[in-house]
């Protein structure tokens, strides 16, 4: 099957948090978000180097909602249900098709830090992959100095199957920085 015939729904719910496609509009939310979080994410995130503007954060956004479209990515918002209010982004990324192979990314607007929102949308996306996509693999890739990101896969029982060394710059591009890659693995996995 041609793999922009995948289906995608509406929204994939999980018990406090919606997550639905990145779209056309989101980009004055999302703007905000990296805005009151850029100390944060400037440590590990390379988009969040230089500050946008809410043009370019929009730009982005309906680049991301093309590649959605082709299904090539899936950029995901993630927002409380109780009153809609975006928590941040995540998604399935670096797919492969024939493999049925997804890595989730994620990063979470810091003023809802520690309430575990970021650890249960990237528990409902790894169900999502495995139960609608019949993922064989999922992966979450992060830098082993981020120990906040590193809890995420940990908690959700993801096996670290090794790391990397030098294998990518730093966020900054001034430095060799090693990459953490944990997965879980579909149970018809053969040994």
């Amino acid at each position: 099957m041609d793999s922009i015939l995948n289906e995608f729904p509406e929204r994939i719910e999980t018990e406090r948090l919606y997550m639905r496609p990145a779209l056309p509009g989101d980009g004055k939310t999302v703007h905000e978000a990296i805005l009151v979080s850029a100390a944060e994410l400037r440590k590990w995130l390379p988009f969040a180097q230089n500050e946008q503007s809410v043009e370019e954060t929009e730009a982005g956004i309906r680049k991301s909602y093309a590649k959605f479209i082709l299904r090539e990515d899936f950029r995901i918002h993630i927002y409380r249900k109780e009153d809609d209010v975006f928590i941040g982004s995540t998604g399935l990324h670096r797919i492969d098709w024939d493999v049925r192979k997804f890595e989730i990314g994620y990063w979470g607007d810091s003023r809802f830090q520690k309430k575990g929102y970021i650890t249960e949308a990237a528990e409902g996306l790894t169900k999502f992959a495995f139960e609608h996509f019949q993922a064989n693999r999922v992966e979450i890739r992060c830098d082993p100095k981020n120990i906040n990101s590193r809890r995420i896969p940990e908690r959700l029982g993801y096996t670290l199957e090794g790391v990397l060394i030098n294998d990518s710059l730093s966020a900054d591009g001034k430095e060799l920085r090693d990459t953490c890659i944990y997965a879980k693995v579909s149970k018809k996995h053969r040994a």
